[in-house]
């Protein structure tokens, strides 16, 4: 997101055509681990102090107090989140309430959403910590990891590269894989929709080549500022969906005998793969963070964080329940199928919801590209970067519409990478990088906070492990179907 040699310029949060705010010169080297103590002798000479212990004659250093005067409001803030984490997954919770159980599936839906947000909050906060230690007014998340490892104990810093690298890698393709399924969502909505009605016939592919269109349109949206709009029209369609959805799961009366408490313990791997993949919006945190003119809004309480997660979670829990009490076996993966063919207010909510979807098509794809163009803008001139991000991002918006075309049904490939990158994107690396930053001594009493990530590492992995078993099943069971 930011460019690798010119880190303390912050140019990655700098909407086009704009000069970036003032920030303190930039730490050249990372300052020396050392046991001793200063004296009062030492202060005689700052050539004999670190920049560590000259801290502490200096006013530190607030990166709060160069950012954007122009950026985004908590408002806006709590919109981008609300709308990175309300989106497909939400439809298929009831499908995971079905490979959990009701009580299972309500406790763990509780259980992962507080981990995902601790999570979050750790990784905003070191970020924070990092920003004063580094003198720079923000850092994207791959720059975070990259500048804790750099800062952090000496045999963590040769791997300051490698972690930038890992979580850019693991950002673009989880982001751009999604785009694929964003594109089949819409289209797959708008065919059953139209179809049923006009009684026509016409392939999925036609409805894929017509949602392209308006993709290439906000997918050239460059701003996070021009996004809010869409992003409140889009929490505006989901609410009104969930409200047709709530209608339909309570129009009938509600059988709990025939539902397990506890389902399958095979089928459980599916339940994490798709919770863990729905309520992770790790990629867009950074971003949506570092583009607020009053960052520390962001975390405390009640925060854009708590408030963003704590309607995410209930909304999961909501329509996972009731979903899976109401529709039982016979649930699909989405819980708009299940709404009645043909009947007006099951096709609004069909058709809301794909609008929705497309709204945030645009804070989907702003991230992998903003990372994308950090990569690659060096070898364009200044001049050919407004055409080169043009048709860059047509072009890759075209390729997802190709492979969409080809590959009409993409959810267990996409599952596969989420639960792979979102297990470790948002579970493992911050916690594994709160780690570096507070090593060796700032990890609490009795090394708590170590104890904590340990644990939140273990589950990061056995949930990748479990959610690409399940989704390798998936794929075999797909293809020897259609055998």
């Amino acid at each position: 997101m930011i460019d690798r040699s010119k880190m303390a310029d912050n140019k990655g949060f700098t909407p086009d055509g704009q000069e970036s705010l003032p920030s303190a010169a930039p730490v050249e080297n990372p300052p020396p681990y050392s046991n001793s103590m200063a004296t009062l002798n030492d202060f005689n000479s700052k050539a004999n102090l670190t920049e560590k212990e000259l801290s502490l004659t200096e006013d530190p250093y607030s990166p709060f107090e160069h950012r954007d005067p122009n950026g985004a409001s908590a408002g806006g803030a709590l919109a981008h989140l609300l709308k990175s984490s309300l989106g497909t997954g939400i439809l298929a919770m009831p499908m995971a309430f079905h490979n959990a159980g009701l009580a299972f599936g309500m406790a763990m839906t509780l259980i992962v959403g507080f981990l995902c947000t601790h999570c979050v909050h750790i990784l905003v906060k070191t970020s924070h910590n990092i920003c004063k230690d580094a003198k720079v007014s923000a850092l994207g998340f791959a720059e975070t990891a990259e500048k804790v490892f750099e800062y952090g104990p000496k045999g963590m810093r040769p791997y300051s590269n490698f972690a930038k690298q890992f979580v850019d890698i693991g950002l673009m393709a989880t982001y751009y894989a999604a785009a694929c399924v964003y594109i089949v969502f819409i289209a797959t909505s708008f065919h059953d929709v139209i179809n049923y009605d006009l009684g026509i016939n016409w392939d999925v592919r036609i409805y894929i080549a017509l949602t392209v269109i308006p993709c290439l349109l906000i997918g050239q949206i460059r701003d996070l500022k021009w996004l809010v709009p869409f992003s409140m029209m889009a929490n505006i369609f989901i609410v009104v969906t969930f409200a047709i959805v709530l209608y339909y799961m309570f129009d009938e009366p509600l059988v709990y005998s025939d539902k397990p408490l506890i389902a399958k313990a095979a089928n459980i791997p599916l339940f994490f793969a798709t919770v863990i993949f729905a309520m992770e919006g790790i990629g867009v945190v950074m971003p949506v963070e570092n583009s607020m003119k009053k960052p520390q809004a962001f975390l405390g309480c009640p925060g854009v964080l708590n408030i963003a997660m704590i309607t995410v979670v209930s909304l999961y829990a909501i329509i996972g329940f009731f979903g899976y009490v109401r529709f039982g076996d016979q649930v699909r993966g989405s819980i708009t199928l299940n709404l009645p063919e043909g009947d007006w207010l099951g096709d609004t909510a069909k058709l809301l919801m794909a609008v929705a979807i497309l709204f945030t098509f645009g804070l989907q794809f702003y991230v992998p590209n903003e990372i994308l163009w950090r990569k690659i803008n060096h070898k364009f001139s200044p001049e050919k970067h407004n055409i080169t991000q043009i048709l860059l991002r047509s072009g890759i918006i075209l390729l997802s519409g190709g492979v969409a075309a080809a590959i009409p049904n993409l959810e267990p490939f996409i599952s596969l990478v989420g639960a792979v990158f979102f297990s470790l994107l948002g579970i493992f690396v911050p916690s594994f990088v709160e780690t570096v930053y507070l090593w060796p001594d700032r990890l609490g009493v009795c090394k708590w906070k170590l104890v904590k990530n340990i644990f939140l590492g273990v589950f990061s992995i056995l949930a990748l492990i479990a959610g690409a078993v399940a989704s390798i099943n998936e794929i075999i069971e797909m293809y020897s179907g259609d055998d």
